[in-house]
């Protein structure tokens, strides 16, 4: 065994070392994943018994133990607890995947991570000649930045398609209140005809308030959840004549049109830089196109550009050129509406 693990370390392993290692590993990760999901029927229990027997004695609402399925947690409390001393900051990791469309399980973000990164680390094995170390280094770092990678481009997907579903949902609420219906009938409605994202948000929110929480409190928390700044708009209109009265439909309305001018700015933005982006792309991409033409006309003076010092410096210096040039167009095109 000791001959077997010195063996990987110094990347002497052979094929069938590797596979019966990356075996051993995901079956490592097959154990943990049932630990963290396996349900704890025995707190579960506990709980409910703790209702029943406060219910019993006493009527103070405040008192009860909420026993509904959290979430944000994996089932497991030790579990969660190694996982919270792991994490940095767990709320700000919550906070993301909320904003993501995704339940803020903390449990199976850490598995997606060593998922990718047992991935990554057979594929560099057997693909590349790098040593153990070095290879579990560069899977470590895939693992850590991918999944946050992914988060980042739901988040984005996620708030895009809320931003164009946002004006008709305002629209339907203006309307059910012009017709007579309360606030929160208004939301609701508008989140049983609207499409997703938007409306399981709206029927969060009416669900929240069914409950018995306050509508300016369930906003908030749905803000936190969306983080747009649009919604916010929408939040602060409802807290404002929440305190002081007006006409609500008429806020909304111009609150909508204002949505509306807005995403037309941002397009009518998009327009007018799109040749600056243009230009951009094929900057960017040019000296990549030669070095592949080149590479396939004269193999060997390619690859001595590689291969010799000097040229790797140049390529690193060319390279992070190319990253500072993108980067300065890229914030010169860029404007916040």
């Amino acid at each position: 065994m000791i001959e077997f693990l010195q063996n990987i370390t110094n990347g002497q392993a052979t094929d069938l070392q590797i596979i019966t290692m990356l075996l051993l590993v995901f079956f490592i990760f097959l154990l943990l994943l049932f630990i963290a999901f396996a349900p704890n029927n025995k707190n579960l229990k506990t709980r409910i018994n703790k209702v029943v027997n406060t219910t019993k004695h006493q009527n103070n609402y405040k008192s009860l133990v909420n026993i509904r399925r959290q979430t944000d947690s994996s089932g497991n409390l030790k579990l969660d607890e190694i996982i919270n001393k792991l994490t940095p900051r767990p709320e700000l990791l919550r906070e993301k995947m909320q904003k993501a469309g995704l339940q803020p399980n903390l449990g199976r973000f850490l598995m997606a991570s060593i998922t990718i990164t047992v991935l990554s680390l057979g594929i560099l094995q057997l693909t590349t000649d790098h040593s153990l170390l070095i290879a579990t280094l560069f899977a470590s770092m895939i693992g850590l930045t991918f999944p946050h990678i992914i988060l980042h481009v739901l988040k984005a997907r996620r708030q895009k398609k809320f931003l164009a579903l946002f004006p008709d949902a305002i629209d339907l609420m203006v309307r059910a209140l012009k017709s007579g219906l309360p606030i929160t009938e208004a939301i609701k409605n508008s989140g049983e005809e609207i499409v997703d994202p938007v409306g399981i948000e709206l029927t969060t929110v009416t669900n929240g308030v069914k409950i018995g929480g306050k509508l300016p409190d369930e906003l908030v928390q749905a803000q936190e959840r969306i983080g747009l700044q649009e919604f916010n708009f929408f939040t602060v209109a409802l807290s404002i004549q929440t305190e002081t009265g007006g006409n609500l439909a008429e806020t909304l309305a111009n609150l909508s049109d204002i949505l509306r001018k807005r995403k037309q700015m941002q397009l009518k933005i998009k327009a007018m830089s799109s040749e600056a982006k243009a230009s951009a792309y094929i900057i960017g991409s040019l000296p990549f196109i030669m070095f592949f033409m080149i590479y396939f006309l004269n193999r060997e003076y390619a690859v001595e550009l590689i291969t010799d010092p000097r040229g790797q410096f140049a390529v690193g210096f060319g390279l992070a050129m190319i990253a500072v040039g993108c980067g300065i167009m890229y914030k010169m095109v860029k404007f916040e509406i």
